[in-house]
């Protein structure tokens, strides 16, 4: 018996950092039990980082817009903007997801260009005291690399049909018709743009200046400017998703531990990119 009771020990202990790190393993990602607990009634979902493609926070939203047991969302918002398309997609998708439950938009940190595109359409916006709102603009640039291809010996072959075929490339100075070509698509871009966010927030497109031409607010600003409704706190923009759903006993739904620790990681390294090649430059790509 004690023999026996002794290999176990040693065994333990030979396997003491493997059993742990299985230990830790179940603790993250095992699913709760949600046995006895109420269901969940509200719903945060997240926008984080460069807005590169919608896919993702398209199906959250669809999801949370069918599932009757939710009756208000928070959209917490920490984005410099991203790519045109997905930042139309996701306001489009906000704003029809409105029509069937209260969404609220929070600024948790930037909330600037195409993610600010995205928000217009909630009931209601509000920023955290120390967020920046607003670089209504679009932007579009290339490198010339023309003399450094010379300089290392590199030279490009184009086969091509269509005067603008080649309008935006990085191998040679642009001509004056593409750069044309290229400043209209941008002027409808913006345009689109900033009728959007007038015809959403209830602001005078002729004073767009105002508000849009790329400036860059403060919240303090961005509320002068119309563009946000409140500066507020998270817990306080929480209470408000609460108080618009008439959810007298908010539960708020959790997301699965292991997908949350993957995004968590995700949202780490998005961040961590988004500091280093964005800084507080926001633009819509």
């Amino acid at each position: 018996m004690f023999k026996t009771l002794g290999n176990i020990i040693k065994w333990i202990g030979d396997h003491f950092k493997g059993l742990l790190f299985l230990l830790i393993l179940l603790i993250i990602f095992m699913p709760e039990s949600e046995s006895g607990l109420k269901p969940a009634n509200l719903q945060e979902i997240k926008l984080a980082g460069p807005i590169m493609s919608a896919d993702k926070i398209l199906k959250e939203i669809e999801k949370a817009q069918k599932d009757e047991k939710i009756k208000g969302i928070l959209f917490d918002v920490n984005s410099p903007g991203g790519a045109v398309p997905p930042s139309i997609e996701i306001c489009y998708a906000i704003r029809e997801l409105k029509k069937h439950k209260p969404v609220i938009a929070y600024a948790s940190g930037v909330m600037a260009s195409g993610s600010y595109y995205a928000s217009i359409y909630a009931d209601r916006i509000i920023a955290n005291p120390g967020s920046i709102v607003g670089s209504i603009g679009v932007i579009m640039e290339s490198p010339n690399l023309e003399r450094l291809m010379e300089k290392i010996g590199i030279g490009t072959q184009v086969v091509k049909e269509g005067t603008y075929k080649e309008a935006g490339t990085p191998t040679r100075e642009w001509t004056p018709k593409e750069r044309e070509e290229l400043e209209r698509l941008t002027k409808d871009t913006y345009e689109l743009f900033v009728s959007d966010v007038a015809s959403a927030r209830g602001l005078d497109i002729n004073n767009s200046k105002a508000y849009a031409d790329a400036h860059i607010f403060s919240s303090k600003r961005a509320k002068e400017a119309g563009l946000i409704d409140e500066i507020a706190t998270k817990s306080s923009a929480k209470k408000e998703v609460a108080r618009l759903a008439g959810v007298k006993k908010p539960v708020w739904k959790e997301k699965d531990k292991f997908e949350a620790f993957i995004e968590s990681l995700g949202t780490e390294s998005i961040l961590k990119l988004q500091s280093y090649f964005y800084g507080l430059r926001s633009t819509l790509f």
